[in-house]
């Protein structure tokens, strides 16, 4: 499909830099086929019943963000995951400042530059296992917040860009619509019979990285490792075969579950890398419901969605999102959609 099905004008002004206090005080537009819906996060339990099933992201970001010299040059460097021991990919700006074999100096450290990757990624040789370069980045390290924020919006970037439920290091940026929930909402959930459940997909680089190519066939999807334990498929299983609805909060959720599933539509336990891809040419198979922010134009976020509900539905949806200045991308308002089985493909 084109890219440019996929477009549309947003203002600026919509662009959120802090996230709604309290956090779950967030307007939430529902999208049931071409019926609109103006709500609020808060009463995210009127629209489900009893034993129906939230499937959660639990990654951590890391605080992987370093400044330094390469040459007596300022450079940054964010470290994305550990390919093999003690090799490191990562992204540099600007990266045209590094050869193989040069130094990256931060604080009282250094470490190599092994490979530049054709992709602009550089791979640096770390003298440290996994665990004490996690726990030097910790320490040293900034949050990669996205390009567009800045920390000054934030009181506090190393929580305040976690969800309520971050556990597990890896991320390099924050699977945003859990940012939506609060104990007190988790609790209003549990009180009506609604169940929540997690999973681990660690949200990579390609977050940052803008659609190439005109065409969607064109654009090759990053990698990001994820993980879904046999007690996670086992109780997603159990819930659609009971008729129960499952609800995919966030598209990192949604893409994890679509790269475990198989031809039956039954979630597998599953650990590794997903590049998946998903467009309005693809059938959803997982979730019923996808809580999600509202995204870019021309994104692969934009993309999915789209592929959820219908092209046209969705670009009538974010009409009246703009129109009636609901907050968008990472920091912005919720959007819930239904999933529409009857999917439209063309604009």
């Amino acid at each position: 499909m084109k890219v440019d099905f996929f477009d549309f004008n947003l203002p600026n002004n919509l662009i959120a830099e802090k996230s709604a206090s309290p956090r779950d005080s967030s307007r939430m537009l529902l999208v049931s086929g071409s019926s609109l819906s103006d709500k609020c996060i808060g009463n995210l339990s009127d629209v489900f019943s009893a034993g129906d099933l939230f499937v959660i992201n639990n990654t951590r970001v890391l605080s992987s963000r370093l400044r330094g010299k390469v040459n007596n040059y300022s450079v940054e460097v964010t470290f994305l995951n550990e390919v093999k021991k003690g090799i490191w990919r990562s992204l540099v700006k600007p990266a045209k400042r590094l050869s193989i074999g040069d130094s990256f100096f931060f604080s009282d450290y250094k470490i190599k530059v092994f490979k530049k990757e054709i992709r602009g990624e550089v791979l640096f040789e770390v003298n440290m296992d996994k665990t004490k370069f996690i726990e030097l980045l910790l320490k040293k390290g900034e949050m990669p917040l996205p390009p567009y924020l800045k920390n000054n919006k934030m009181k506090n970037p190393f929580e305040d860009y976690q969800t309520i439920f971050a556990k597990k290091y890896g991320a390099v940026a924050c699977p945003t619509a859990g940012l939506h929930f609060t104990p007190d909402l988790i609790n209003i959930l549990k009180d009506k019979g609604i169940n929540v459940l997690e999973i681990t997909l660690h949200v990579g680089s390609g977050t940052f990285l803008p659609l190439k190519g005109k065409d969607t066939k064109s654009h090759r999807m990053h990698e990001e490792f994820f993980e879904i334990s046999k007690k996670t498929a086992s109780a997603i299983n159990y819930a659609k075969k009971s008729g129960r609805k499952i609800i995919a909060v966030g598209t990192t959720v949604l893409r994890a579950l679509e790269s475990s599933v198989d031809v039956n539509g039954d979630i597998k336990s599953k650990k590794g890398f997903t590049n998946i891809f998903i467009t309005p040419e693809e059938k959803i198979l997982t979730t019923d419901y996808l809580l999600t922010n509202f995204h870019l134009p021309k994104s692969t976020l934009f993309i999915l969605v789209c592929a959820y509900a219908g092209v046209r539905i969705m670009h009538n949806a974010y009409v009246h999102a703009i129109r009636n200045k609901y907050r968008f991308y990472s920091l912005g308002d919720a959007c819930l959609i239904k999933k529409n089985i009857a999917n439209d493909t063309i604009i």
